[in-house]
């Protein structure tokens, strides 16, 4: 299952990426793809070639999750 994050790196704008698994507790870096900017533009810092990007633990402020595949079998009310 993949899933969206926002990831506030220190000193930098947040990046849009996603992630196959939650981070655990244990892990010391944080493995994403497809990083880009909020409004999707690329990243300044990153090749237009780089399909994963590992951040240390250390430079993360936090990640925000927003959803994954499952999420889609949640029943939500829609106005026909």
């Amino acid at each position: 299952m993949s899933y969206s994050v926002l990831v506030h790196i220190l000193n930098e704008e947040p990046i849009l990426a996603e992630v196959e698994d939650i981070p655990s507790p244990s892990d010391q870096v944080l493995i994403v793809s497809s990083a880009r900017r909020k409004d999707g533009r690329e990243v300044s810092y990153l090749l237009p070639e780089a399909t994963s990007v590992v951040f240390p633990w250390s430079r993360i402020h936090c990640v925000e999750v927003f959803s994954g595949e499952g999420d889609e079998d949640i029943a939500s009310f829609v106005r026909e």
